[in-house]
């Protein structure tokens, strides 16, 4: 795939300055007229307020009604019930920016930037339920014990075609040769190719916002491809998936197609997924905690994958947040269906890549694409603490096949839901306000779900039941 000319420009210098008074000059070098002063909500969708560039350096903070982060992904909220309870008077919240996150915005039409905020309340305490903000926490509760995580999230997603009309199915988009794909291209250089203006915009765009790829593959999928971000901070990671994805629909829409994250967008076709590589060094020496000195794997390694092991399945209405969400986690649909692990299998919920001592970690194979990646990356990583505070040992690596051993992962939205709530250990990592309140958003989500009428339920049960 041919690339254009890269800018000589760092990502440090094209994202990112220190305080209030760097991002006025930063924005003014560059002749910026607007800013979107954005925040992921708990689908992680971006929310938040656009402004003139003068009034956002005039008063950077500022105030949004505390009840974005209780919105369904419909738009609607919860019903009040026993342990959650909406806020009556709507009241406001602060975000405050987080100069770190500055950037252009490369698709608009007049000259923009976009910065990315962080959740208050009035009196300064970060706002429990805003998914940055429980990020923060996890990754806090690391830092309390020398520790540092790192991660590298796999993205993948599937090329459509534009549809209006949400009952018909997807279909892939025609690509540089006019035909569309009529079959499977795995790693095909070729089926990239059939996009490459497109994905000249993907990189552009990423590099315009100071955003590293680190590599581009087709997927499995018809017209489903993946991009892999290069290992570092959670947050700053998350940051980075939550802006891909922005930026990959907004390239797509820019050449008349859709990109989408949803899990199983298309039936008969594998899913999406958003493989999760962990590992955790020491904050002094900055060794990996995951290899002795000899280079072999330390009780910690093992520990972090048993608190993955037991616990995901109560995380599952995070890493697997809406009903098409388990459409992926079927057999023969090249998705786990288990916790199981072992050693470079990719059938395994959980996966250990080979590598060399100093890069041994854990690659979580069962969230998909479709989900928060503050969220995602809080739920894995507060697994595999309290793994490793608990000292929990794993099961036996699989070798072979894990596809066909006994589904370890809820079947549905309701039942990872229940799971979720009765789970003692992660309500006292994230908080009682903020697993009443996603617990009641799922539900509400699945209520809505449930008010339509599938193809399904007319092909088989209208003429004979």
């Amino acid at each position: 795939m041919a690339k254009k000319k890269k800018s000589t420009a760092s990502p440090a210098d094209l994202r990112g300055v220190a305080d209030a008074a760097a991002a006025a000059d930063w924005l003014d070098d560059r002749g910026l007229e607007d800013i979107e002063c954005i925040v992921p909500d708990m689908s992680g969708v971006a929310r938040g307020k656009m402004m003139p560039v003068a009034k956002f350096v005039d008063a950077p903070v500022m105030s949004i009604p505390g009840s974005i982060f209780t919105q369904t992904i419909t738009g609607d909220y919860p019903d009040d019930d026993d342990a959650f309870q909406i806020d009556a008077a709507d009241s406001d919240i602060k975000l405050v920016p987080d100069y770190s996150t500055l950037a252009v915005v490369p698709w608009a039409s007049d000259p923009t930037a976009q910065i990315i905020h962080d959740a208050y309340h009035q009196d300064g305490r970060p706002v429990e339920i805003a998914p940055r903000q429980l990020l923060r926490r996890v990754v806090d509760l690391y830092d309390k014990k020398g520790w540092k995580p790192i991660v590298a999230p796999e993205l993948e997603f599937y090329l459509v075609e534009r549809n209006q009309d949400p009952d018909y199915p997807l279909k892939p988009p025609v690509g540089r040769s006019g035909r569309p794909e009529s079959g499977r291209m795995s790693y095909s250089i070729a089926a990239v190719n059939e996009f490459d203006d497109l994905f000249d915009d993907i990189y552009d765009f990423s590099e315009a916002q100071g955003l590293e790829i680190d590599t581009l593959i087709h997927e499995e999928g018809v017209a489903q491809m993946e991009i892999n971000l290069r290992h570092g901070d959670p947050l700053a990671l998350a940051d980075q998936v939550f802006l891909f994805k922005r930026t990959i629909r907004e390239a797509a829409v820019r050449h008349d197609m859709y990109a989408t994250f949803m899990a199983k967008p298309i039936a008969g076709e594998p899913g999406s997924a958003m493989h999760i590589h962990q590992s955790v060094v020491d904050l002094e020496t900055g060794q990996n905690i995951f290899s002795n000195e000899d280079g072999g794997p330390t009780r910690d390694f093992f520990h972090y994958i048993g608190g993955q092991q037991k616990f995901l399945p109560n995380v599952m209405c995070i890493l697997a947040p809406y009903v098409n969400s388990y459409r992926r986690l079927m057999r023969a649909s090249a998705a786990p269906v288990n916790v199981h692990w072992g050693y470079d299998n990719r059938t395994v919920g959980l996966r250990v890549p080979n590598s060399s001592p100093g890069a041994r970690r854990v690659e979580n194979r069962v969230p998909s694409s479709d989900a928060n990646p503050y969220l995602a990356l809080a739920a894995s990583l507060a697994c595999g603490y309290i793994g490793m505070t608990q000292g929990i040992n794993p099961g036996d690596p699989v070798e072979g096949s894990a596809y066909d051993l006994e589904f370890g992962l809820p079947r549905g939205l309701l039942e990872a839901v229940a799971l979720f709530e009765e789970c003692d250990e992660l309500a006292d990592i994230f908080g009682k306000s903020f697993t009443s309140t996603y617990r009641a958003i799922k539900q509400a989500e699945f209520e809505t779900f449930m008010r339509v009428i599938s193809p399904w339920e007319r092909e088989y049960l209208l003429l004979n039941v």
